[in-house]
């Protein structure tokens, strides 16, 4: 039978865990004697050689050397309009009202909600453009804020996607299949690269509500999920009304000398378990309740914000101080950037305007605007940007054409997975730069298209893991972040 190590020596990425747990319980569930001393004497093996304690990595990782240590994933969920906020499209004007041509539309599928009307009217952006910083970067003037920023923005126009729905579409940004049920890009970081933290989790959610559209669609915690990936791989969500994590504060009359001595017992039981029947997910547990114990320190440390400073504060807006504000998120993803947390993913609902966009919309960057630009500016002086890596998108972007009535100073704009926009910055990403093109329409790519694999497979890259080797075998398949697609999009890596 073979050793663990003759199997980490074909099998470098982990898939060697998973293929003596099969071993394992196919003895186990033989009930000789010789499948019991084969496996503790695999078991043996495995607690020699195996990487398994909480916040490492696997051994081999990261592959080369990385240009970011961290990743903040600023998802903005409900799909913004990329022709309203950063691909102006002025000859639009013109076509005020008209129906999309068919030569653009090229027989496109649509929503249930747009998919029965009668006539597709153009609807130009009702907000003015101009260029910004040395590099020109296109912005509206919703978003003056990132626009001082303009140079420090890398911007692809040319994103496009394969779902045309919500749910699917952010199950496939997060975890590049549209079904649930594959671990989610920080889970696969935490797994690849553990962390630098062992007082913090590896990946960290948080979520706020958006002015825009306070109604829009919920998030569900497996978008953050580990799939079939260990679950202390896992992220965990702080809550944005009361305490950030529950159970921070030990129980009246039990002292944290108590709570040490409960938690050593309880791994000693737990270890037991483990031993009998080898089963991974036991260490997961133990894991998580050493992580919880040393969480009672390190969270409230982590959102005491009496030590910054009033300059600080103010840069992020009026919201800073309001828990589970959007403002109130990227400042705490700042603390825990400093505090080397692997993954740092702030979901921020509101951005589906199917009606009423015009107002919605100014109410979605009044959000996220000054916040944005405040985390990017402060990592940056800070230090902090040079080796964290910022993402700002959503799931699609919005078509051309109105959703329901259009007048000159209201429309909606439905699903679009054709081409949308988002920006990154910081570390290994070129400044002050455009990739990709639309059309005239903003419907359909002209040059450097750029697919969700394509974007998920050079974030793994800027953080040293190729994307075509970070893989966990489950039900007999090799699985990735990227399955078996992604490329490398070397025009935007520094």
């Amino acid at each position: 039978m073979s050793t663990l190590r003759d199997l980490l020596s074909t099998r470098p990425d982990g898939r060697a865990i998973q293929d003596l747990l099969n071993r394992r319980l196919f003895l186990q569930r033989g009930g000789t004697a010789l499948g019991t001393a084969a496996l503790a004497g695999l078991l043996g093996q495995e607690a020699a050689a195996a990487p398994a304690k909480a916040g490492a990595g696997l051994p081999g990782f990261p592959q080369h050397p990385a240009k970011a240590k961290r990743v903040i994933y600023l998802f903005q969920s409900g799909a913004p309009s990329q022709m309203d906020l950063f691909d102006p499209k002025p000859q639009m004007k013109a076509q005020f009202g008209k129906d999309l041509p068919e030569s653009i539309r090229q027989g496109q599928r649509l929503t249930t909600m747009t998919s029965g009307q009668k006539s597709f009217p153009v609807a130009p952006s009702l907000f003015q453009f101009a260029q910004h910083g040395e590099s020109g970067a296109w912005m509206s003037d919703l978003l003056p804020h990132l626009s001082g920023i303009a140079d420090d923005l890398c911007f692809i126009r040319s994103m496009h996607t394969e779902a045309i729905n919500h749910d699917p579409a952010i199950t496939f940004c997060q975890t590049g299949h549209q079904l649930a049920g594959r671990p989610s890009i920080g889970a696969w970081l935490s797994y690849g690269l553990g962390t630098d933290n062992a007082d913090l989790p590896a990946y960290v959610v948080l979520t706020s509500f958006g002015t825009g559209r306070r109604d829009d669609q919920p998030l569900y915690d497996r978008l953050w999920s580990a799939g079939f990936l260990p679950t202390q791989h896992q992220g965990v969500k702080f809550r944005n009304i009361g305490d950030p994590v529950l159970y921070l504060s030990d129980p009246a009359g039990m002292s944290r000398g108590m709570r040490r001595g409960m938690l050593d017992e309880l791994a000693t039981l737990n270890r037991r378990d483990q031993e009998r029947f080898g089963d991974p997910e036991i260490e997961a547990r133990i894991s998580q309740y050493e992580m919880a114990f040393r969480m009672q320190s390190s969270v409230p440390d982590l959102t005491d914000l009496s030590g910054e400073s009033e300059a600080t504060l103010a840069m992020y807006g009026p919201e800073v101080k309001t828990p589970g504000t959007y403002a109130a998120n990227c400042l705490l993803a700042r603390r825990l950037a400093e505090r080397d947390v692997r993954c740092i993913q702030l979901f921020h609902m509101g951005w589906d305007h199917h009606g009423g966009l015009p107002n919605a919309i100014r109410g979605q960057c009044r959000d996220t605007d000054q916040p944005t630009a405040a985390l990017i500016s402060d990592l940056k002086q800070r230090g902090l940007l040079d080796d964290t890596l910022i993402v700002w998108g959503g799931e699609f972007g919005r078509t051309i054409y109105s959703q329901g009535a259009l007048t000159e100073t209201n429309y909606g704009r439905d699903h679009h997975p054709r081409c949308f926009t988002v920006f990154l910055a910081g570390a290994g990403i070129k400044p002050g730069m455009t990739l990709g093109e639309t059309d005239d329409y903003c419907y359909n790519i002209v040059s450097d298209p750029v697919h969700v694999h394509d974007l998920n497979a050079t974030i793994l890259h800027l953080l040293g893991v190729d994307h075509r080797k970070l893989t966990y075998r489950f039900q007999g398949r090799d699985f990735r972040l990227t399955d078996i697609h992604g490329e490398l999009v070397e025009k935007i890596v520094a």
